[in-house]
């Protein structure tokens, strides 16, 4: 079935949403657990240094909640563009 919608705008929103969660993706992982690891370490988190929280279980945490985050974002882009699954 053909959905008229401005393909454009629908792409370029997923677009920006899938860029936007891929650089918050790297700040975690990335960053948190590798770049700024000395400064975070200065910091605990339930008896552990918070670098090393964020590398061991923090960055997974937040991959999850980032997984439903952008499942409930491309849920509401679909039914904003009238291209949801029915």
């Amino acid at each position: 079935m053909k959905h008229d919608y401005d393909s454009g705008a629908y792409w370029k929103e997923t677009l920006k949403l899938l860029r936007n969660v891929l650089i918050l993706w790297f700040l975690v992982s990335f960053a948190a657990g590798i770049i700024f690891v000395e400064f975070l370490n200065q910091f605990h988190l339930g008896g552990y240094p918070l670098g090393f929280w964020f590398a061991q279980q923090g960055s997974i945490y937040f991959f999850v909640i980032q997984i439903f985050y952008y499942a409930w974002r491309m849920n509401n882009l679909d039914i904003k563009f009238d291209v949801q699954e029915d």
